[in-house]
């Protein structure tokens, strides 16, 4: 018992150290540097080729850095279970088993109110700390086919013939495994990943894949292969098809959130965020506030 109230002791006594790492805009700005939490592995966001930065999120983290005057440093997230673990652990308090360093912004949050104010079952705030602001695009999920195989795709039934590729654990998988009172689970296949999903396709084991466009855009692109086509199907019973794509910072530094939002709504403006995206062969779709 003595050893158990000497170790919650000295959990209880590091936290406030961790908290102490949150940095304010002016200790930020006076350092020079803005550090910037993405998802590792995560192309066409955040990922590495031959050991360089790549990623549209890794270059307007860099655009941003830019127009604040500070230069980039990147800190690499491996996804959590959920997005509530990485806010805790790359914005408002840090992994104390990988002794981590905070970020001060963190790239690729779902700009969402109902999850902003989602509550614990006591009542608070469950991401109390955060404050999730800055909308850069608009994400929504696609299906790609191979034309060899399979002629069109006008709606998902058509995957009770043909089978389609997922990632294992995805609102796809769960989706095209539950639709129709499951009747395309039969053909549905999992991979690891949107990668490994692809590789399948071009191997012929299936006709199609489904995932976020942005990765289904860069797939397509990297693969080059004019039998590759995108779907306009809709997907019925699916809830949410379309959603924002935001930032995040510690509650406590909404100056860095005006500054960066400042910054973000002139690349928006004069086309360089449109670019950007057009260099990895993604469409890019402004946030409804950017729309004309």
């Amino acid at each position: 018992m003595r050893l158990l109230a000497m170790v919650i002791s000295a959990v209880l006594l590091c936290c406030p150290a961790v908290q102490a790492q949150v940095r304010t805009y002016d200790e930020m700005i006076a350092a020079g540097e803005l550090k910037v939490a993405v998802y590792k592995d995560f192309a066409p966001y955040s990922f590495e080729d031959a050991g360089q930065p790549k990623g549209v999120d890794v270059e307007l983290a860099g655009a941003l850095a830019k127009a604040l005057g500070v230069r980039l440093t990147l800190i690499w997230a491996p996804p959590g279970e959920k997005l509530d673990d990485d806010l805790r652990d790359y914005i408002w308090r840090a992994s104390q088993l990988h002794n981590q360093q905070l970020a001060d912004l963190m790239m690729r949050v779902p700009y969402d109110q109902d999850y902003a104010r989602k509550r614990n079952d006591v009542g608070e705030l469950e991401n109390g700390h955060v404050v999730m602001f800055g909308p850069y695009q608009n994400e929504q999920w696609q299906v790609a086919y191979d034309r060899r195989r399979l002629e069109s795709v006008a709606s998902v039934a058509v995957f009770q013939q043909h089978p389609i590729g997922v990632e294992v654990d995805s609102v796809p998988s769960f989706y095209l495994t539950s639709v129709f009172n499951g009747m395309l689970a039969g053909t549905t296949r999992h991979y690891p990943g949107v990668p490994q999903a692809f590789a399948a396709m071009k191997a012929g084991e299936v006709d199609a894949v489904m995932a976020m466009r942005g990765e289904i855009d860069w797939q397509v692109h990297e693969a080059a292969d004019p039998q590759v086509a995108l779907a306009e199907n809709a997907y019925p019973n699916m809830g949410k098809q379309r959603w924002e794509i935001g930032m995040a910072v510690h509650e406590s530094n909404r100056q860095l959130a005006y500054a960066v939002e400042e910054a973000l709504e002139g690349l928006i403006r004069d086309g360089s965020v449109n670019a950007l995206y057009a260099r990895y062969g993604l469409r890019y779709d402004a946030p409804d506030m950017y729309q004309p």
